[in-house]
Parts: structure tokens; sequence; C-alpha cells
């Protein structure tokens, strides 16, 4: 029997849940058996969810607990209450070894400061790094950080170059990245000190684990060119939000300005637009740089998006992530 990957899944966290949650994990077990789910919430409303679904019940357990932390509360207060959350719990059972990976669609900076208060970080990175998969015009790339480190030096860039390159490697197998730092222009002189620093650590380093194609401007991030973009989390944050907005805007404007002659002729070509926008496809932040691996889930995507964001899960784990990112670190941080 194949071994099944183990997720700690928050069932209480995010809009809609645990209902949400559940019918997620349903389509994500019609399509792949390959996971069993540890559901952590209050067991009455996640037994009513599943009482007439055989697949879930064969393929997951239910750990009881009612606390709940709210999408509005600060991530210190949650911490500070969180000891008997679903989020804490999803957490700890990584920090027990029961669970491979955990997941949550809950308070995103209240899964931060949990975490990073009962997981030790990998050795070698001080800031572990928020990154995501964003569409570009070939398939996917990896963004990092996306809000985690609001502050970055070239330590830090180095260190999301290695993580992030390790997680495209996992999630896209046989593949080497091609890693390229965001800036305001493609030249070496450009940018502010920490860029240039990094710029010239990672070029002189001859890195193996991955292909280094120096800067990267915003309006070049979708075009399938690079693999994986680094930069400081307040700068991948406004890039984040700006493409979510614009991808929003484009999608629900674009069916009011054509009639309904040119969407009947344009059905077909109008519907692969904008599956390719579906952030819902995209959904699975992954938090990286700890020794156990954590998925944030956005917490308005519906069940289709959920399951997307388990099928991340299966893959980072299968990849052997971890794993990956030490054995990138050890070729840069000898020679810094």
């Amino acid at each position: 029997m194949n071994y099944k990957v183990k997720i700690a899944v928050d069932a209480m966290g995010g809009e809609n849940a645990p209902k949400k949650i559940i019918k997620g994990v349903e389509i994500s077990l019609k399509k792949n058996k390959e996971n069993y789910f540890y559901l952590i919430g209050d067991q009455s409303l996640i037994k009513n969810e599943i009482k007439n679904n055989d697949l879930i019940k064969n393929n997951s357990e239910i750990i009881h607990t009612e606390g709940i932390i709210s999408d509005d509360e600060s991530p210190l207060t949650a911490a500070k209450k969180g000891k008997e959350s679903s989020m804490w719990k999803a957490i700890e059972l990584l920090k027990n070894k029961k669970a491979d990976i955990s997941l949550s669609a809950g308070n995103t900076g209240a899964m931060l400061v949990i975490s990073r208060l009962l997981l030790k970080n990998i050795e070698g990175i001080s800031k572990p790094a928020l990154a995501a998969l964003w569409p570009n015009k070939e398939n996917m790339n990896v963004v990092l950080d996306l809000g985690a480190n609001i502050e970055c030096d070239e330590k830090n860039l180095c260190d999301f170059a290695s993580m992030g390159s390790a997680l495209f490697k996992s999630l896209f197998i046989n593949k080497n990245p091609r890693v390229a730092l965001l800036n305001v222009g493609l030249e070496e002189y450009k940018g502010n000190d920490t860029l240039k620093k990094t710029f010239s650590i990672i070029k002189k380093n001859n890195i193996k684990n991955f292909k280094f194609f120096g800067f990267i401007e915003g309006n070049q991030i979708m075009n399938g060119d690079i693999d994986v973009i680094v930069t400081d989390g307040f700068t991948g944050n406004i890039a984040l939000k700006t493409a979510e907005g614009t991808a929003n805007f484009i999608t629900s404007n674009l069916k009011k300005s054509l009639n309904k002659i040119s969407i009947l002729f344009s059905y077909f070509s109008l519907k692969s637009f904008k599956d390719k926008l579906d952030p819902r496809k995209y959904n699975g932040a992954i938090f990286l740089g700890l020794e156990n691996p954590l998925v944030k889930s956005h917490g308005s995507t519906d069940s289709i998006g959920f399951a997307h964001s388990i099928n991340v899960c299966n893959k980072i784990v299968k990849g052997n992530l971890i794993d990956k990112i030490k054995e990138n670190l050890i070729t840069i941080d000898d020679k810094i």
C-alpha cells in the first residue's frame, strides 16, 4: 500500500467553515485518494457535514476543539488565546510529527505567529517566507516573499532564492528553476543596495541548484521566462494584491463589454481565458523556512479553491520540499 500524505486541516478557518473545508476535502478525495486528513475543529459540526460521506470517513479522523481564531483578531491576541484553537492544534500536529503538513484558510497573521512559536526554523534560515504560485504565459511560477517579512537583507533574499527554487522543484519534478530578483530595472547598477548585493552574491557563487537570470521587472512576471521571482515581503505583497485586483477587474468587466453575439462566437476562447485567470487554481500560499511545511489557503476561496490547496500539500510532501531546501542552502550559505 502506498504511503498516504497526512494533512492536518484547520476545519474552522476561513469563510463558510467547516462546510467549505469538508466539501473541498471531498472534491480532493474524488480525484486523489493518496491523502489522509486530520479534521480539527468542532466535532459536532464536522460530523454533521460528513454524516453521509463514507469517502471522507474512511480517509480522515476528527480531532475535537471548540476554539476558533477569527479573521479580525490580531496575530498576538490570537496566539495568546489560541492554544485550544483549531489552527493551533493543526500546527501542533506537525510539531508532534503526527502530520506531514498543515493547511488552514484562517487568519494569515495568526498562522505565521503560531507557527513560529511551535516550529523550529530550518538551520541556516533566519526569516521564513510566504510563497505562492502565479500564472504565466507558459505555466506557473513561484513568487516570494508575499508579506511575511517587510524588511529583508541580502542573506534573506539569497535564502528566498534557495527556498523558492526548492519549492518549484517539489511541485514540478525534474525542472531546474530559472531565478530572478524583482527590481525597478534590468541593469546591475539599478535598485537598492540590498538587491545589488544579493545579485553579486548569487552571480559570483555559480549556484548549481538553479539558473540565475539577474533582475526582472514587474511587467515581466507573467512572461513565463522565469520560474522563481524573489523580493521582500513589502514589495511582494503589493505586487500580489495588484495582480489579483487586475485579474478580477479584467474578468468581471470583459463580459460587460461584449454583446451576446460576440460572446456566442468567442465562448471557448473566453472560457479558456477565464480559466487561466481563475484564482482558485493558484490557491495555497506556502510558508517556507520552518522544519515543517504549512500551506495557507485564501480565506474567501470556495471548496474548489480549497481542494486545489490540498493538491499543493500533496505535491509538497511527495516532492520532499524540506530536504530540497536544506540541500539548496548548503550551496549558498557556505559562500556568503
